[in-house]
């Protein structure tokens, strides 16, 4: 969420960059908001005034009592009631704007830092860098979805059974694949710094709204509503508002943590070929990396989490690029997204299989995250995250561009994990 404050003293300047994130109605939603805080402040002021007189009053009372003029007193006491009746319902006509400000901000996404690419759908995201050879595939090469029937290492038809589409069951070879890539990143993680955690799969209403799921995903993500809670649709979610409403020490940043989780995505209206087999599910596996960071060095750190995941993508030999988002193609509350994708062979199509995003303060102002600089100034700290990685995408590329007439070969980092080297 934006700073108030900053909105007022910079209104051009959020219009602009608003702009470039294709926000309908900025101009109108932003005046409205400094409008209403207009209001906000006269209420304020009036109040203020009301309870100095009020004060003022019961001084004057105090002095008339005391000099035995009890008629002017209470005469002087029916005013002061009179101020009190008019302060409450000043008081309810300030929650109500509170809330009207409150209300707009929230639907108000993050301003693009000035990096971002302008543009309006994935075709204006900016390549930054290409990784790897596209590998050469025998005249008989399959896609993922038909390998996995193949080795009967992955059941589509038995997860529509058991569930629906976008379910799908792991069996044998594919089960035990899916849990060494999980063991691996979260073993890679832990070795650069980042602190493991297991966190519930099931959030609050609080914690949705503190990552800028809601009000702005709701509709994306499963609500269990007998207990009012939501299915993560990533780590992030849990993992980040851990730190709402904590103060933190200067000397505490940059904290890091790392976490698997399932996650579940509606996805409501996806269907055709792109998302055929792993391509895109309701239910997969993904390790994510959140780091709560100076505001000063965040960028720099962002630079670091996205070779961190390219590094990954080279273990485990994977042909890959790295796009900078442009406005349009950006999630609501960042700042600046990078996307990594690898190269599907039997599909010659690149996949998406990790964001990697800074997003300023515009969550942990949401979350009342901050801390105490040198001077002793409280500051909003910066969060940033990304899949590191997400395993569904990881599978078909691996299954596809390692598929031999023998069989599809596991690569050398994994085979400690999976246990065998060779889905045959």
């Amino acid at each position: 969420m934006l700073q108030l404050n900053y909105i007022r003293e910079n209104k051009e300047e959020v219009l602009k960059r608003l702009a470039v994130k294709n926000f309908k109605n900025a101009e109108s939603v932003i005046n409205s908001v400094i409008e209403l805080d207009n209001n906000r402040k006269a209420a304020q002021r009036e109040g203020d005034d009301n309870k100095a007189e009020a004060n003022a009053l019961a001084r004057q009372i105090g002095e008339l009592m005391k000099a035995g003029n009890k008629e002017e007193a209470e005469t002087l006491k029916t005013k002061t009631a009179e101020i009190k009746n008019a302060d409450k319902l000043l008081d309810e006509k300030l929650k109500n704007i509170e809330n009207e400000i409150h209300l707009l901000l929230v639907t108000v996404p993050n301003l693009p830092c000035s990096q971002v690419p302008v543009g309006k759908t994935p075709e204006d995201n900016e390549t930054v860098s290409e990784h790897g050879e596209k590998p050469g595939l025998y005249a008989g090469a399959k896609p993922h979805w038909e390998l996995t029937t193949q080795y009967d290492i992955i059941d589509f038809e038995m997860g529509v059974k058991l569930t629906g589409a976008g379910f799908p069951v792991y069996k044998g070879k594919g089960a035990r694949l899916q849990r060494a890539l999980i063991n691996f990143f979260l073993d890679k993680a832990t070795a650069n710094g980042y602190h493991e955690v297991q966190p519930p799969i099931l959030v609050n209403e609080d914690s949705g709204y503190g990552t800028g799921q809601l009000p702005d995903k709701e509709g994306q993500m499963y609500h269990a509503t007998v207990d009012n809670l939501y299915l993560v649709p990533t780590a992030e979610v849990p993992i980040t508002n851990m730190y709402r409403d904590v103060i933190l020490k200067e000397s505490d940043l940059p904290i890091k943590n790392c976490g698997y989780t399932p996650c579940f995505r509606r996805e409501a209206g996806s269907y055709g070929k792109d998302v055929r087999g792993l391509n895109r599910l309701h239910q997969f596996d993904k390790v994510e990396i959140v780091q709560i960071a100076h505001p000063q060095k965040s960028y720099e750190i962002l630079e670091d989490m996205r070779d961190y995941v390219g590094g990954l993508l080279k273990d485990l030999g994977l042909p890959y690029r790295v796009l900078k988002l442009c406005g349009g193609d950006m999630s609501f509350g960042s700042a600046l997204t990078y996307d990594l994708e690898v190269w599907s062979a039997a599909q010659q199509r690149w996949l998406e299989v990790s964001s990697v995003s800074n997003f300023e303060t515009f969550q942990t102002n949401r979350l009342k995250c901050r801390f105490k600089d040198d001077k002793g100034k409280m500051q909003l700290a910066h969060s940033l995250n990304g899949s590191a990685l997400a395993v569904p995408r990881i599978v078909a590329a691996l299954l596809e561009n390692n598929q031999t007439e023998e069989g599809i070969k596991i690569p050398a980092i994994l085979v400690p994990y999976t246990g065998f080297n060779i889905i045959n």
